[in-house]
């Protein structure tokens, strides 16, 4: 049996940044030619036009091979020529050399200057007669194209949210030398729009060259294009773009099908299927043992290409090697959906092996959410997937190790958490904030944690937050702002009341987990459990009747005090109550609390009433979900009283 997936999308590609097609660069026109009018013309059949004809069909061969981007020299004295090029970094190598063989015919066959710059959509092209590798020489330019743009209405709410997008673009580019100095991203606006920008510099000159152009193109672009929907500002060492879309689109559907074929891939490779008692879980075993030529499927994730090369498989007996069969030595955690373990494999990197229970419909859920959530989620402050494997019954998500473990570990034990000063709290608190922010907001779809709480905070050697544990989490249509749903699940004293009492979620159901965790990181105490005590019902009640009273310095805990920072944790004790504030919309979103946390100037708004709720029963899903331990998953289902 032969199944074909066909997913059809209405966008237009190659209008957006980081996507393109072969057919965006077929029969482009330059977005620019700049023929030096400073410059001699040189003569028709010169020694220096044999030179640059000699010069420009190098480039053309070599940049595709080379990376993207490439420098060469042809000839001695007077007639000697300097040659560069640029491809965008997002294109593969054919299309680079296609990009870079137009832009060279085109400049050669339309200027006679001695120095002399074009510029497509996807690639760049140079040639002087003076030496200009490694230096930065701004001189922006506005491709004529930015005058066809349309006018946006809310101009001003348009220009900072584009400026915001495009700062923090500017430093993923100079800091990131592995992404070749380019950086694309997105952040969505209201009325299911989204602003795609893309930053690039030439990879010749140095960061803060690079820095300092991205500052002067950026400057032009918001003096030419911040109330348009789209604009490009063009130079000899940097380029910034950026245009506008309104998308309608769910990819839920289209996420799955990523599954199903990256399963393929590796059933495909196994030629067997195992005896399996789980009836569901056969049946998806004989769909992808059916596929025909699994190697050969492409598919797309809202124009992201997926493959089997980006997320690899690894046979579960490598894996059992690795974390000596699964022993109890190895083991780091333990939740409702199964066992974490320590694992080395063969090339002596360290992973953390998440084994999902076996027999288990949730397991196997968990499964399809973190494979399709994680996969293609890159960022400093989320935990890496690195690989999956699954046979028979065992399904294996292999992540990046953590030496530190979790969050937990560190604030609610008196010993550990005296070895952390306040600022590597606050450092943490921010990490978590941005990680919620790229899910939130900034990565290709719209992700609801749903069990944010210090246990899925994991800390790396430099003690970086990254958030993991994904199998909660639920996609948003891009028109989409809160769900509501029967099942309730998470965990009690992070779970916002809206989701424990009537099963409605949103990104203020995060918003309010994560007010909850810095509430907990100040005071060194639990929230749940905390009705235990004389003073409140909540940890959450106790900070609020301490704010209130005007005695918030009781609330912090006494060690962190003695790092001189009161002022600043309290502050962020203020940016926890307006976490938890009973009413969602009165809630800060992620990208407020960032800002909020980044500036000390912004004036903080006053606090109103937080949510505080008690329920009469936890159910655990799991009896396993009784006792957590660090790295565990715990989950309950909170009914109302």
């Amino acid at each position: 049996m032969l199944l074909i997936f066909i997913i059809k999308f209405e966008w237009h590609l190659s209008d957006q940044p980081g996507m393109c097609t072969e057919a965006s660069v077929s029969g482009a026109d330059p977005l620019d030619t700049f023929c030096s009018p400073d410059a001699s013309i040189y003569t028709p059949s010169s020694q220096f036009e044999s030179n640059l004809k000699q010069l420009l069909e190098s480039l053309s061969c070599n940049t595709s091979i080379s990376g993207g981007f490439y420098n060469d020299t042809i000839g001695t004295g007077h007639d000697r020529v300097y040659g560069q090029t640029l491809c965008r970094g997002d294109v593969n190598s054919t299309v680079c050399q296609k990009c870079v063989s137009d832009a060279s015919r085109e400049i050669f066959n339309n200027c006679n200057s001695t120095d002399a710059l074009i510029w497509y959509e996807l690639c760049q092209v140079r040639y002087s007669y003076q030496m200009f590798f490694s230096s930065m020489s701004y001189t922006g330019k506005y491709p004529a194209q930015n005058d066809q743009e349309e006018s946006v209405s809310d101009s001003n709410y348009f220009g900072d949210v584009l400026m915001y997008l495009m700062k923090n673009l500017s430093g993923e580019s100079v800091f990131t030398p592995p992404k070749k100095m380019f950086a694309t991203g997105e952040i969505e606006l209201s009325g299911n729009r989204i602003i795609y920008g893309l930053e690039q510099c030439t990879r010749d000159i140095s960061e803060s060259d690079c820095k300092n152009c991205l500052v002067s193109a950026l400057g032009d672009l918001s003096s030419c294009c911040s109330s348009r929907q789209g604009g490009t500002v063009v130079s000899r060492n940097c380029n910034v773009r950026k245009t506008w879309k309104v998308v309608v689109t769910c990819a839920s559907a289209i996420l799955f099908a990523v599954l199903v074929v990256l399963c393929a891939v590796h059933f495909r490779r196994q030629k067997r299927l195992k005896n399996v008692n789980d009836e569901e879980i056969r049946s998806e075993h004989v769909l992808l043992h059916d596929l025909a030529s699994p190697t050969e499927v492409t598919i797309t994730e809202e124009g992201v290409l997926v493959t089997s090369e980006e997320l690899p498989f690894v046979d579960v007996a490598t894996i059992k090697i690795a974390t000596d069969d699964f022993s109890d030595s190895n083991k780091l955690g333990q939740g409702g959906f199964g066992t974490v373990y320590k694992g080395v494999l063969p090339d002596g990197i360290e992973v953390a092996v998440k084994r999902l229970s076996r027999k288990s419909w949730q397991g196997l859920e968990e499964f399809k959410n973190e494979v399709i959530l994680i996969a293609k989620l890159q960022h400093r402050n989320l935990v890496r997937l690195l690989a999956c494997g699954f046979e028979g019954e065992e399904k294996l998500l292999l992540y990046e190790y953590m030496p530190n473990k979790s969050l937990d570990t560190f604030i609610f034990d008196s010993q550990k958490r005296a070895e952390l000063c306040w600022e590597t709290y606050y450092n943490i608190i921010k990490g978590i904030a941005r990680g919620l922010l790229y899910l939130h907001e900034d990565s290709r779809l719209r992700i609801i944690h749903r069990d944010l709480k210090p246990s899925n905070v994991l800390l790396d050697h430099e003690m970086v937050a990254k958030i993991s544990d994904f199998g909660m989490a639920r996609i948003f249509c891009e028109n989409q702002n809160t769900a509501n749903t029967k099942r309730v699940v998470g965990t009690y004293g992070y779970m916002a009341p809206e989701y424990a009492m009537e099963g409605l979620f949103s990104v203020k159901s995060d918003v309010f987990s994560f007010g909850v965790i810095m509430l907990e990181i100040i005071s060194g105490k639990k929230n749940s459990g905390f009705y235990l005590t004389e003073h409140a019902k909540t940890l959450v009640a106790y900070a609020w009747n301490l704010w209130k009273d005007g005695k918030e310095v009781e609330f912090v805990d006494p060690c962190l005090m003695e790092s001189s920072k009161t002022k600043e944790i309290l502050r962020c004790m203020h940016i926890g109550l307006l976490c938890v504030q009973e009413d969602p919309e009165e809630r800060p979103t992620m990208s407020n609390v960032v800002v909020l946390l980044e500036s000390d100037s912004i004036e903080l708004a006053e606090p109103k009433k937080p949510a505080i709720f008690a329920a009469s029963r936890i159910a655990p899903i799991d009896e396993s979900t009784s006792s957590p331990t660090p790295n565990g998953l715990t989950l309950s289902i909170i009914l109302p009283r």
